[in-house]
């Protein structure tokens, strides 16, 4: 189970912007699509965290559209698998969260465009 939260603490935890891997961990994330959306999960806003230490250790924290969806059990495997193969890439932990709970909001403009919301 998760920790209840702190108050005044952010509900989405700050990426590791500033790693070097970051940006390839975020071009992997891009290569996994929702089954049911012709658009990746990081467009989608389903990857709320990609927090990497000093070695190399990466662990993204994601969520879905919806706790129903049918590849629940499998999309943070398909995560996992993408960024292991990055050059430099030591170990992921891939964890599922409902807190926040997604909202279309969260897609990025492109996403949004893609689908016809803009």
């Amino acid at each position: 189970m998760t920790e209840p939260m702190m108050e005044g603490a952010p509900l989405i935890a700050p990426s590791s912007t500033d790693h070097p891997l970051y940006e390839s961990v975020v071009e992997a994330c891009k290569s996994v699509y929702d089954p049911e959306i012709p658009v990746n999960i990081y467009d989608l806003g389903l990857i709320y965290t990609i927090d990497i230490n000093d070695a190399n250790e990466i662990r993204v924290t994601m969520t879905l559209t919806a706790p129903g969806c049918p590849v629940a059990g499998e999309m943070p495997g398909w995560v996992a698998d993408a960024v292991e193969l990055l050059p430099g890439v030591k170990q992921v932990d891939v964890e599922m969260t409902f807190q926040p709970q997604w909202g279309m909001d969260m897609m990025s403009d492109e996403a949004r465009l893609e689908l016809g919301f803009m």
